[in-house]
């Protein structure tokens, strides 16, 4: 076949060519594209460090909050990291998920070479992203209200790995089911309930039903972990079961549009 057959007029060349990026580099580019879109929304920051940082602020200085036997700084620091997970791995994921599905978002998504699973894979990496974001910024507010820097942060690493597991799908959960008005409602609701008694922040007077739930058990790992650099065992096992089972749920029952 001529040259002429096969390249049109004006040496272009049409050919398809090359093919798509490797599936790791697609889940971190999508991953960047929501971090970025996160730390961009005035209504996000202000959910997901701005509340948390006037939350450590008002716990480490009002001394008439119980937050338990230990450092008082790293406690009030454990409690407001847990918050922020919750906000940005449940809040802030199911409010945004759940207009990308109303607006078809998730449906082009999920069509394209990205596919469904590199979606989820690069939302849970930009909430991982997002939390590190936190975790910096207040523990650098809780340096200056008087906490210490030490290697029991990484003590905590466990229980923010699970916690952001366990929140991501449970917002996703929600995201998938509930009209994207529906989620935003419950979403915030949630949010101001774990806050309050939910044994995040504060250890709850309800402690035999709040151990038992994720906030619970994020809050008291989270504190344990900074206040005394223990693992809390029961309170790791309490959020990988709500991650396994929230996750199975939302396979189950997230619907993308």
């Amino acid at each position: 076949m001529s040259a002429s057959l096969t390249k049109p007029a004006g040496g272009l060349d049409f050919t398809p060519g090359g093919s798509s990026a490797p599936f790791a580099r697609r889940v971190l580019r999508q991953a960047r594209f929501e971090a970025t879109i996160a730390l961009r929304n005035g209504e996000q920051l202000l959910l997901t460090l701005l509340l948390p940082a006037l939350v450590l602020v008002g716990v480490s200085r009002v001394t008439s909050l119980d937050l338990g036997p230990g450092d008082r700084p790293a406690l009030a620091l454990g409690g407001v990291v847990a918050l922020a997970v919750v906000s940005t791995a449940f809040t802030g994921q199911a409010i945004a998920t759940g207009f990308d599905r109303r607006n078809g978002v998730l449906r082009l998504l999920a069509t394209s070479p990205l596919g469904r699973g590199g979606l989820l894979a690069g939302k849970v990496l930009a909430v991982l992203g997002l939390v590190v974001v936190q975790v910096v910024v207040l523990g650098a507010l809780a340096t200056a209200l008087g906490w210490s820097p030490s290697g029991r942060l990484l003590v905590a690493v466990p229980a923010l790995l699970l916690g952001v597991a366990a929140f991501t799908a449970l917002g996703l959960l929600l995201a998938g089911t509930v009209r994207a008005e529906g989620t935003l409602a419950v979403a915030n609701f949630v949010w101001v309930l774990l806050l309050a008694g939910g044994g995040l922040v504060l250890p709850s007077p309800l402690s035999p039903v709040t151990d038992l739930l994720p906030s619970g058990a994020l809050g008291t790992a989270v504190r344990e972990a900074l206040g005394s650099g223990t693992f809390a065992v029961g309170p790791l096992i309490v959020l990988l079961v709500w991650a396994v089972a929230c996750s199975l749920a939302c396979a189950r029952w997230f619907r993308w549009e």
